[in-house]
């Protein structure tokens, strides 16, 4: 995915895709397809997701994790079918990621498990973002079984969009309504073209995807999550379904789960700021007025196209984390006011029906 594309600037992009809809080649994304009878016993011994209790055609957010607790990859994990989970993890950890998950296969299918993990390589993958996206996929997926009656957030079909067979998602990286579609290699650009023949729909690039992702207040592989970071300092513990808070059985659970509760010690959380002066980016010392102690660091920052304000995301001690409460970051050698606020910065709109 390039940074921008020339024909419209990376704000004139964040606009459009608020306003109307955006493409993004998305296809560097891992897609991956679990199998076997034991397919969601192997993927829960990974993940903090409750995947047992996901109906058939429905997706979660979740966590791969490490022994310790920290979070090796973020992916979205799909109950594809009866004999299938679909899941898309990050492009920039792939290569960990299939390391992690066969070590554990390997040792998982010595013991007698029934599961297989494979890539799916003949499929790219395209995203299209925006309030804009219904309309425009619906007139190409046309009505009846095959369009989007009751598709609501985080749930995906097989379909075909003029006569191309795809597997689509109503999910996405920014906040919007909008869909994620899994497509031949052939016939990606065959669907490319039908899906920019609507004047509403523009290409977009990785630098708006970016500003998009972190006015929704959702996090980046490698910036706002680590193998250090928990889901719970990540502010994630909604990832982590209710029965595997009781049973566990997933790598690091008994730090994950102790932080978990009234009065457990969570020493850093995630959070927002609103930024005075100029942008606070990645690996600003975020620091107390009081004493003038650093007490944290941001993790992503940039300007906001909707609020026209300044905003950022870090971790902070336990204690400065609440909402309200002033801050100061330190943007080259100048000391700046910075204010915690509730995330997301920009009001999600994901079609809930």
């Amino acid at each position: 995915m390039p940074v921008q594309y020339s024909d419209l600037g990376v704000l004139a992009s964040h606009e459009w895709t608020r306003k109307k809809a955006s493409l993004f080649d998305v296809s560097h994304m891992l897609q991956t397809s679990w199998v076997g009878k034991d397919r969601v016993k192997f993927i829960e011994s990974l993940i903090v997701a409750d995947v047992q209790s996901l109906p058939t055609g429905s997706s979660t957010l979740s966590v791969f994790t490490n022994a310790a607790g920290g979070i090796i990859d973020d992916t979205v994990v799909n109950n594809r079918s009866s004999d299938a989970l679909y899941v898309v993890s990050n492009a920039g950890c792939a290569e960990k990621d299939l390391a992690h998950i066969r070590k554990h296969l390997v040792d998982f299918q010595n013991k007698g498990g029934d599961v297989d993990v494979k890539i799916i390589e003949d499929m790219s993958l395209v995203a299209i973002q925006g309030p804009k996206s219904a309309t425009i996929v619906s007139a190409l997926a046309g009505s009846g079984d095959n369009g989007l009656k009751d598709f609501k957030f985080m749930s995906g079909r097989e379909m075909e969009m003029k006569g191309i067979p795809v597997y689509i998602s109503r999910c996405g990286y920014t906040g919007e309504d909008g869909f994620e579609i899994s497509v031949p290699h052939s016939e990606v650009v065959n669907l490319s073209k039908l899906l920019l023949e609507n004047s509403e729909v523009r290409l977009a690039g990785l630098a708006v995807r970016d500003s998009l992702r972190l006015e929704a207040g959702l996090c980046l592989y490698g910036n706002d999550l680590d193998e250090t970071v928990t889901p719970v300092e990540a502010g994630l513990t909604w990832t982590i379904g209710q029965r595997r808070r009781i049973e566990g059985g997933f790598l690091g659970a008994n730090k994950i789960l102790s932080q978990i509760g009234k009065g457990a010690a969570v020493s850093r959380r995630r959070i927002g700021l609103l930024v005075d002066g100029a942008p606070a980016r990645d690996h600003v010392d975020i620091i107390s007025p009081v004493d003038g102690k650093v007490v944290g660091v941001v993790t992503s920052g940039c300007p906001s196209p909707v609020l026209k304000k300044n905003i950022a995301m870090g971790y902070v001690a336990s204690g400065f984390h609440k909402v309200g409460t002033e801050l100061q970051v330190k943007v080259r050698g100048k000391v700046q006011k910075a204010v915690v606020v509730k995330l997301p910065f920009v009001q999600h709109n994901y079609y809930r029906g």
